[in-house]
This record gives structure tokens, sequence and C-alpha cells, in this order.
């Protein structure tokens, strides 16, 4: 309801009566479009009690509404501003004008951006290949309801709708060092554990508290562009560094600390974004060394390490002897759905400190719904169940693409089969530009993205990260045969 005490002021010394200043001040309200036509008039009681008047006299000033024709009266509903407003008025009545139509006339930055797939707006129907995300029709999310369900239900929960700590629910903290310890192999206490909305906010935290600008960062070429932008945006230079069938190129890292004063690596050991490569592991004892020996900061991003088919993983760099340098992050969000924001960050005690004095400035704290929700799962074993379900679900869709995309696109296409992850990098012939492709795909029933995101601060690449996970067989056979399609028409 608008604040009528403060939009109609009435003057008691005024040879206008009252209800009449009431009548004529509505009649202005609806002139300036702060009164829609059609939406409701509060009731006369209530209006009474607001402005401190007998009842009477707002029934009057109704009354003289209704009979100007700028308000009706609508049975068991009230008093409503008229559809149709007087004829003697209309050409007064002018929709506002929203201060937000124009403006500001302060300055603000320029935030750096990279044009991506937007899947959201694909038309009903349309089948999607996106960046490598799960089936959300396998995700757990019955269980996910329930356990919250339960948890809202407890006698004494509502004690923990209060501001809590900015590092995170104690008891999720509690069994992610668990997880961790068991399918990492990390030594670590809940003191080293923070919880973040996603792995994105855990980026840009470790990247805020490390970088100043003009600092110098070593990413690999090409890389995770939300990662180069975030650190773009804090000011740090980026040094590039190639990826290949191995990962990151560990020599190359070391020529430049060696030649540069590097503050921090980003790397991506498993299933690197966007090319899906795991670092080999003669790279990661060498890398160990580096980061020992130059004291080198390092953010390991190892955002789908759960999801491994053709052999064991090899442990996160955060799992060797790095001397406490390198802040290892990682995400649910991919398994239990885009929109349910769950990270977590691994670092020492200190650093995690004032780390939550930077979060209060932008995030006060987590969503303890959600991550009570996550630590009752996690506790009782259904991220495990459902984790194991989905490997072996994946692993047979990727062997499925792999299949098609050897039998049906041939030589039209290049590609590695990943040894986990949700995503295959396939890169078309230069005699597809896949800008053209990804139209004539929306065109016949398949959104997909054009590549150009994958290319942000390198070369151009005409190649597309094929995610698998979140279409079935059947899904895949499908989308595989419209590009066949394509291609071959090209």
């Amino acid at each position: 309801m608008l604040p009528y005490k403060t939009l109609i002021n009435i003057d008691r010394e005024a040879r206008q009566p009252v209800y009449q200043q009431i009548a004529n001040r509505f009649a202005s309200l609806i002139r300036e479009g702060i009164l829609k036509p059609g939406s409701l008039l509060p009731g006369s009681r209530v209006l009474a009690l607001q402005l401190g008047l007998h009842r009477k006299t707002v029934v009057a000033a109704y009354d003289e509404l209704v009979s100007q024709d700028w308000a009706i009266s609508i049975p068991r509903k009230g008093m409503m501003v008229a559809t149709n407003l007087p004829d003697i008025k209309p050409r007064s009545f002018q929709a506002p004008v929203s201060p937000y139509g124009y403006g500001p006339t302060f300055s603000f930055n320029s935030i750096p951006f990279v044009v991506t797939a937007r899947h959201d707006l694909a038309p009903a129907g349309h089948l999607i290949i996106n960046d490598g995300f799960a089936d959300m029709r396998e995700a757990p999310l019955e269980a996910w309801m329930k356990e919250s369900r339960a948890l809202i239900r407890r006698p004494r929960y509502h004690q923990r709708l209060t501001y809590g700590s900015a590092m995170g629910s104690q008891h999720l903290r509690l069994q992610l060092a668990r997880y961790l310890t068991h399918t990492r192999g990390l030594t670590l206490s809940t003191s080293n554990l923070m919880t973040t909305r996603g792995a994105q906010m855990a980026i840009y935290l470790t990247a805020a508290m490390v970088l100043k600008k003009g600092d110098y960062v070593i990413v690999g070429s090409p890389n995770y562009f939300y990662a180069d932008l975030c650190f773009e945006q804090l000011g740090a230079r980026l040094l590039r560094v190639p990826v290949d069938a191995d990962g990151i190129d560990v020599e190359a890292v070391g020529q430049l600390c060696r030649t540069h004063k590097v503050k921090m690596l980003y790397v991506i050991p498993h299933h690197h974004h966007p090319t899906t490569v795991t670092l080999s592991a003669e790279r990661r004892m060498r890398l160990l060394d580096i980061i020992r020996t130059h004291r080198l900061a390092v953010l390991e991003d190892d955002y789908d390490y759960d999801y491994h088919y053709s052999s064991a993983p090899i442990l996160p760099l955060a799992a060797g002897d790095h001397g406490g340098n390198v802040i290892y992050i990682g995400s649910f969000t991919k398994l239990l759905g885009l929109s349910i924001r769950s990270g977590f960050l691994v670092a020492p005690a200190p650093f995690l400190d004032e780390m939550a004095r930077l979060r209060k400035l932008m995030d006060l704290q987590g969503d303890n719904l959600a991550e009570e929700t996550l630590a009752a799962l996690l506790g009782d074993g259904t991220i495990d169940r459902h984790l194991k379900k989905s490997n072996k679900l994946y692993h047979e869709r990727r062997d499925h693409l792999s299949q098609l995309l050897q039998s049906r696109l041939g030589d039209k296409v290049q590609f590695t089969e990943p040894a986990g992850g949700m995503a295959t990098w396939l890169t078309f012939h230069k005699r597809y530009p896949l800008a053209q492709v990804a139209a004539k795909a929306a065109s016949m029933g398949l959104s997909m993205s054009n590549g150009e995101q994958y290319g942000y601060g390198t070369k151009p690449v005409n190649a597309i990260r094929f995610g698998f996970a979140s279409l079935n067989n059947r899904e895949l056979t499908k989308a595989v045969g419209i590009l066949e399609k394509i291609l071959k028409r090209e």
C-alpha cells in the first residue's frame, strides 16, 4: 500500500471541505500516474485510520471521486480507479516516466565480458549442447527437498536463521573435511575450509586476496575465460602458457617464474577447461617443485574432480607437498543443479581468516538451509551413491558420443576421448566455421555455442565443449545427426 499519510496533506484551516481535499488529491495522484487505472484504493476504514479522520469523511471523498468518474465501486472488493478516466481529463493523463529510464549521470566502471551462449533463451523443444553440465533429470533433488523439509521442521531450526560465520556452516565444513580426505587425500581440518556460493565466487575471493593491480598471473592458453576476466578486472597482467595433451606446460611456467615476478598461477589439473585434458603425473611433480622453489601462490580449480571414467584420478596438487601455497577450490553445483550454488575453498587458516573479512563485504554468510542440507546428504551417503550412479551413466554417454563422432562426423572433426568430466573438446575442420554451423543448427532445433568464448585472450578456436552428460543416448544421436546434416551440406 502507498504511504497515503504522506501523500495526502490536509489543511484543516482551508475553506475547502476536508472530503473535497482528499478527493482532489486522489485525482491528482491518478493524473500523475502514481495511481494506475484499475488499481484498488484503500478501504475507507484503513484510510481513515491512516489520516486520523472519521470514516464518513473518507466515504464522502470516495463518493466525490465516483461522481467525477475517477473511481468506481466494485462489490465485495471496494473502490477502484476507473479504467476509463473522465473525458474532460484524458489528454492530461500520462503514464509516469521512470527515473531509471535514463542516466545515470555519474561515471561507473566498465566490466569486461565475453559473449556466451544463452541456452535459457533457446526455444522450447530445442536440444542443447551445453558447456558440460550434469543431467538435472538425474540430480538427487527428491532427497534434497526431503532433507530440507526435515531441517525446517526441527523445533529449534529457527535459531539458526540468524547471522553466522562467514566461513560457512560448521556442520558442512566438518563433512567436507571428511569427504575431501577420503576422495582427494587432503589432510585438513574445518579451519582450512570455507564454503562459497559456487566455484566462481571462490576464484574471485582468492584473486582479490592475492592480487594487486599490475601483478602477473600465469594462466593456460586457452583458459577458463571467466577466471581470465576476473583477474583482469582486478588489474592483473596475464602471462599465457600453452596447454597440450599433458596439461599446462610446466617448464614454461618455471621459465616465467625466473624471468617475471609472478604473483599467482591459475591451473586446472583435472579436465582442463576448455580442452578437458588432465595434467600428467610427471608434470604434477615438477610443478610442485616450482611452487616450493618460487613460493608461488597457486589457485587450483578442481571443478569436476568427482567424474572419472578411464582410470583412477591423479591426486590434486593440494594433496602434495606445496608448503601451504595451493588454494584448492571445488564445487557441488554441477552435481546438484546450477541454481544450487555450493562451492568450497581450502587454504591455510590465517589466509581464510582474512578472506572471511573480505567475504563479509560482499556476502555476510552462506545459505544456511542449503549448507545444512548438503552436509546431511554428504553424511548419510546420498552424495556418494549419486556419484557412483552418475559416473556409470556419464561413462556410457561419453562412449556413445565418441562412437557417434567417429562414425558419423569422421574427418570433419577432431577430438580426444576425455578421461573424465562431462564434456568433449570438439574441434571442427576449418572449412566449417562454427559461427555458421551454430546458426544453422539453431534453425534445425539444436542450440550450441559458436566457440567464440573459448578463444578469449588467445587466437580464435574453431572448437566447442560438447557437453555429453546432460543428454541421453537418444538425444546425443539426434544432436550428432543434425551436425552431420549441416557438415555434409557444407
